[in-house]
């Protein structure tokens, strides 16, 4: 089980939970970074960073399922503030906590893109009326399966050193970045400016402007320069043409998402074993993200936290259904954001968790942060998801990349990881059952390079052999290994 780490002050140390003992009267106790607080508008700012950083993400699912199911514009709207809800709920629980509930860690849930290909064949199966209440009873079934094999699953950590840790953030950072160039494309395929130099051109603008906030700015202003990119890119993308506000001019005030909305939820057990299935997905990705974003904050999830963590996921993604949302899980995006602004403040992403909820009860709000155009989202996250994978390549480094052994580990889940980036169509004969799995790069990679790590580091390795690696000849030396008894002195 990884060590939990422990956070140095005037020569005093705190463990995870911030307290440093033995200061008494000499002054306050320092906290670790992930349990200080913020002033108010700081906290509310950066928060609205994150929101910023994953609304596309979160609001994409519902209206790709909501389009195939047949919802009218206002059902739409509605669903979609579901999820935005519902995602507020979730990240409150993963970053406040409640008993044994919670990683406590700067990670934002939301709705998980893995269930979209499931969703579709599900409302292909059921028909349109029934597809809703379907899917909200697999998903509740999936979330409770979820929910007690949490404490199992999280034994998986000790798998998962720094030569696969390392691999599975690379592979999260490369995975996204198809993300930032659809949405500097436009992000629809279908429409006729797909990939205009209008579109381009606002994300490399926006991209400019981020880095350029990021070089020459210092302090508040440097760690909120993703939010002043979109507010700024946003701004030049009026006149432009491609900036639309349509969702603000028809949005209500205010909108509260009843209850079983679209009727009470239904058990099919080709639905529910699809779901289970992209749980187990999901907390793959939701394992290796608390991973990423432990090594990112330097407070390493061991199995306690991935625990609480993954209870947090599959508690949020059970009551989901309730208010019509769907599965809950990590979102990898925010853990770039993270990394650039080294803001690692919980209390941060909790106060975008509040927001979230705010803006699922205000459709108004909610349509505001929607007008921030495609473009302007791909232009940032270039910068967050890049820095994402940077943050694997600095894991890697700490991992013995001098044994040929890590070597063809860390290479062959990276080449497994992107078969689904470079190569999308690389799995259309299998079973869609199976294609739920080999689609996501970031499981099959990180379950590539834990069973690598398990054969090359673990089975058959004796005690020997570890003493020989760390203790090798220097060459030309000539001279036996002073452990090894073939070649002791006669």
């Amino acid at each position: 089980m990884a060590e939990t780490p422990r956070f140095t002050t005037q020569g005093k140390t705190a463990d995870s939970s911030g307290d440093v003992p033995g200061q008494g009267s000499q002054g306050p106790a320092r906290k670790h970074p992930v349990d200080q607080g913020m002033p108010p508008l700081k906290l509310f700012t950066t928060g609205l960073q994150h929101v910023a950083a994953m609304y596309a993400g979160v609001v994409a699912p519902p209206l790709v399922i909501g389009a195939a199911v047949g919802l009218s514009p206002t059902e739409l709207t509605f669903l979609t503030g579901a999820s935005l809800f519902m995602a507020g709920i979730a990240t409150l629980l993963q970053t406040l906590g409640v008993w044994k509930i919670g990683a406590r860690l700067p990670f934002v849930n939301g709705v998980t893109f893995a269930t979209v290909a499931p969703m579709l064949a599900i409302n292909k199966s059921a028909g349109p009326e029934d597809a809703l209440p379907v899917i909200f009873g697999a998903t509740m079934v999936a979330a409770a399966l979820g929910f007690l094999i949490a404490p199992l699953f999280c034994k998986l950590v000790r798998f998962f050193p720094p030569v696969v840790t390392g691999s599975v953030i690379t592979l999260i950072g490369v995975s996204l970045m198809p993300v930032a160039f659809n949405w500097a494309q436009g992000g629809n395929a279908k429409d006729p400016h797909y990939g205009d130099f209008s579109n381009i051109g606002m994300a490399g603008v926006t991209l400019l402007i981020v880095l350029l906030l990021r070089r020459f700015t210092t302090g508040f202003l440097k760690q909120i320069a993703v939010l002043i990119g979109l507010v700024i890119g946003t701004l030049i993308a009026i006149p432009v043409g491609i900036a639309d506000f349509t969702a603000v001019k028809e949005a209500d005030v205010v909108g509260f998402p009843t209850p079983f909305h679209f009727g009470a939820p239904q058990f099919a057990v080709a639905a529910i074993v699809s779901m289970c299935v992209v749980m187990l997905v999901s907390m793959t990705e939701s394992t290796a993200d608390m991973l990423a974003l432990g090594e990112v904050v330097d407070r390493p999830a061991d199995e306690k936290t991935i625990a609480a963590g993954l209870r947090a996921d599959t508690l949020g993604s059970f009551v989901s259904p309730f208010f019509n949302g769907f599965l809950c899980s990590a979102f990898a995006q925010n853990i770039g954001l993270v990394a650039m602004t080294r803001i690692r403040s919980r209390f941060v992403v909790a106060t975008g968790g509040g927001i979230l909820i705010l803006l699922g009860l205000c459709p108004l709000a909610a349509g505001l942060i929607a007008s921030v155009p495609q473009p302007v989202l791909g232009g940032a996250g270039v910068v967050l998801f890049g820095s994402v994978a940077a943050s694997g390549i600095q894991t890697l480094i700490k991992a013995d990349l001098g044994k040929d052994n890590n070597v063809l580990i860390v290479g062959t889940a990276l080449a497994v990881g992107i078969i689904p980036i470079a190569a999308p169509e690389f799995y259309h004969a299998f079973p869609e059952s199976a294609k739920i799995i080999l689609d996501s790069g970031i499981s099959t990679g990180c379950v590539t390079a834990v069973l690598l790590n398990l054969v090359f580091n673990h089975l058959g390795t004796s005690r020997r052999d570890e003493e020989v690696v760390a203790h090798p000849m220097e060459p030309g030396e000539g001279i036996p290994h002073p452990r090894d008894p073939d070649h002791a002195p006669a």
